[in-house]
């Protein structure tokens, strides 16, 4: 019961500031998203109680079936989808609509998890990783080939999670992660260099410079396989951790490569903002400054209920979905964020107690990965609104304006609580 009146009482404070994003500085309501959002929330509402009642068992002969189906839609999607803020990622009919990759982040844990409860006694731990991998990669190439970056890198804190309560070795976990890290890094410098430092940097020139490029990624693919040799012949365990930082390297400097020539401008120059929003004050970083703005301009107890500047002379671009965060701070401020705050926590909280009394293992990993997708989505956005993250495009879940993510995230929350009422039946 604490988790279902915490997420009501999020979605309520969602709907109010939705209703609040809509309103102009005439006091006139322009949009009706907010009734939109109540019957989102209406619906919800019933998936989250049939969730619950349902047995989350059941979904383990159901995933595979669920997982083909999802990918066969993102497919489609690529294909015939229309364009939203730049990326291919709907299907639907006029207005009406739907987003497959925010669902097929749930259908993408009950099929992992399905794939770690069988595989845990019978698979070496080599095999279990890369088979559980290729599960990842499947549904991010579609997600990033849309593109939408955003999305896509939801499923990479999900995969982390679920694997690392699964019981992979770290090491394994540690090349994801790498490879990850150091792609966005090796990504982000030659765009620091060329918007931000604006001079020629001798180690940037080794991923600008395609001559030196190929030099670099030849020297690291040698060193990588010379080491594999070694460890082979001399089994010594330090041949094993160069070819590892190698490989993450070689793999990192040739995905930066590509994820540049697939990227869109405005992709690209979010990452620039990110760094300084002042380099496109007009343009590109005018979000990030005056979501700052207005976040500052709440001060302790904010300007009151449908009173913000920022929203109502419409500054805030997209404020209804991904900088839903900055009305309310500007509205309710310091006080409100921190009630905000405190909701979320009871959700994490509450997850973590489910997590720690299921006894059946498919339970066990489906709401590991439910908690940190919670958690993925919270960080990043409040960081997003913040400024100390990139601008990502991930909505804030239970508040931001959206049939598909609010439905994605009261689902999950209904599983979640499937399985705490049947975590002792196993």
């Amino acid at each position: 019961y604490l988790l279902l009146l915490s997420v009501s009482v999020l979605i309520t404070i969602g709907i109010l500031f939705i209703y609040s994003s809509g309103m102009n500085a005439d006091g006139i309501l322009v949009t009706n998203e907010y009734r939109k959002q109540i019957i989102f929330a209406s619906a919800g509402i019933v998936l989250l109680l049939v969730m619950t009642f349902l047995d989350y068992r059941k979904f383990r002969e159901w995933s595979p079936w669920l997982f083909t189906g999802a990918v066969l839609l993102l497919v489609y999607t690529r294909l015939f989808g229309r364009y939203v803020n730049g990326a291919k990622s709907w299907i639907g009919i006029g207005e009406l609509g739907i987003q497959p990759s925010e669902f097929m982040k749930i259908i993408f844990i009950l099929f992992l998890a399905r794939y770690l409860e069988k595989s845990r006694k019978k698979d070496s731990e080599r095999r279990r990783f890369i088979i559980s991998l290729c599960i990842l990669l499947l549904p991010m190439a579609l997600i990033f080939a849309q593109p939408d970056l955003g999305t896509a890198t939801v499923y990479i804190p999900i995969f982390l999670a679920m694997c690392f309560v699964a019981g992979a070795p770290v090491r394994y976990l540690g090349i994801v992660l790498g490879c990850g890290t150091c792609t966005i890094i090796f990504m982000v410098l030659p765009l620091w260099e060329g918007n931000i430092a604006r001079k020629s940097i001798p180690l940037v020139n080794l991923l600008t410079d395609e001559r030196l490029r190929l030099i670099t990624i030849a020297a690291l693919s040698s060193i990588t396989f010379i080491s594999l040799i070694g460890r082979m012949i001399m089994k010594k365990s330090y041949y094993y951790w160069i070819a590892y930082i190698s490989g993450i390297l070689t793999f990192a400097v040739v995905a930066s490569f590509g994820a540049g020539r697939i990227l869109k401008e405005y992709q690209i120059m979010r990452l620039i903002v990110f760094l300084d929003p002042n380099i496109d004050p007009l343009g590109s970083g005018w979000n990030i400054i005056q979501s700052i703005t207005a976040i500052g301009s709440g001060g302790l107890t904010g300007l009151g209920f449908l009173q913000g500047t920022q929203s109502h002379y419409n500054f805030l671009p997209q404020q209804s979905t991904d900088f839903i965060f900055s009305i309310l701070s500007e509205e309710w401020g310091f006080a409100g964020v921190l009630s905000v705050f405190g909701l979320f926590a009871i959700i994490f909280i509450r997850g973590i107690v489910i997590l720690r009394y299921t006894s059946d293992p498919y339970g066990y990993y489906i709401a590991a990965g439910i908690i940190f997708m919670i958690f993925y989505h919270f960080i990043i956005n409040v960081g997003m609104v913040m400024g100390i993250m990139p601008i990502t495009g991930i909505p804030l879940l239970f508040l931001s304006y959206g049939g598909s993510s609010l439905w994605t995230a009261l689902i999950a929350v209904g599983i979640l609580m499937s399985i705490n009422l049947r975590c002792m039946d196993y």
